[in-house]
């Protein structure tokens, strides 16, 4: 029942983090504007707002206009995915400490995801996502720290460290090339992105696996020829992706790694 449950809710919050990049882009309420037609601008019906199954209805156009409804259900299909794959790969047992942070996991689930629609579609990490994602960061650590008692200072140590390292790193590259290679908000995401990782080790995970997807994306792009060097490549997205396998995958890489190699 609960990867079900979970699928359930994705699905919900997929569809949530969709609309909620578009309207944090358009400056809109989206506690009390009821969600419309980017295009006609009409009030769109309960029975146009069912997670996948009414884009795939209507064939992806508005019901009313018949435009392209600009908005893909890749989110809301990936969010339920995430979730469940979160579930049966959590590296920890799903009490005490564990089950605190698989919580607070689905919760940045929902946000990278927010993140991730934004990036690709406007090449920006907006500030009133990544913030409260910073504090919660903090809410993971403290309660993490409180939960596991004496012992907690050193999950704390290990997510300062990750921190230091990926925003770090992305703070030098951001002075040297005076924005150009990689933008501020990249900087203040690894922050949090660090602070998940939770040590030294699953960083450099983090920035491998989100550089190897980068790799994957854009090589097919250019031997194709529709990418350059010169071209804009949203990193916000990888480092998540990369997040996500070092949190969930990463004990087990690592010691796959060491049995390969005898370490």
């Amino acid at each position: 029942m609960v990867p079900l449950v979970l699928i359930l809710l994705g699905l919900c919050f997929g569809s949530f983090a969709n609309a909620f990049a578009w309207r944090l882009h358009e400056k809109r309420n989206w506690v009390s504007e009821r969600s419309e037609c980017p295009h006609c601008h009409h009030i769109l019906a309960p029975k146009d707002l069912v997670p996948v199954l009414s884009w795939l209805a209507l064939r992806g156009k508005c019901r009313y206009c018949r435009k392209p409804i600009p908005d893909t259900p890749l989110p809301e299909l990936a969010t339920p995915a995430l979730f469940v794959l979160s579930y049966i790969y959590w590296p920890q047992p799903l009490h005490g400490v564990g089950l605190f942070q698989f919580g607070l996991w689905l919760v940045f689930l929902v946000a990278f995801v927010v993140l991730a629609v934004y990036d690709i579609r406007w090449y920006l990490l907006p500030d009133k996502v990544v913030f409260p994602l910073m504090a919660l960061a903090g809410v993971w650590v403290a309660g993490t720290w409180v939960i596991t008692g004496a012992h907690g200072w050193r999950a704390a140590f290990g997510s300062a460290v990750g921190a230091a390292i990926i925003s770090g790193l992305f703070f030098v590259l951001h002075q040297a090339s005076k924005g150009k290679w990689i933008g501020f908000g990249d900087v203040k995401l690894g922050v949090v992105l660090g602070a998940l990782a939770g040590g030294a080790l699953p960083a450099c995970l983090v920035l491998f696996w989100a550089s190897c997807i980068g790799v994957l994306v854009s090589l097919p792009l250019v031997v194709a020829g529709k990418a350059g060097r010169k071209t804009q490549l949203p990193f916000g997205p990888l480092l998540m992706a990369g997040t996500v396998i070092a949190v969930l995958f990463g004990q087990g890489i690592v010691d796959w790694y060491g049995r390969l190699f005898h370490l």
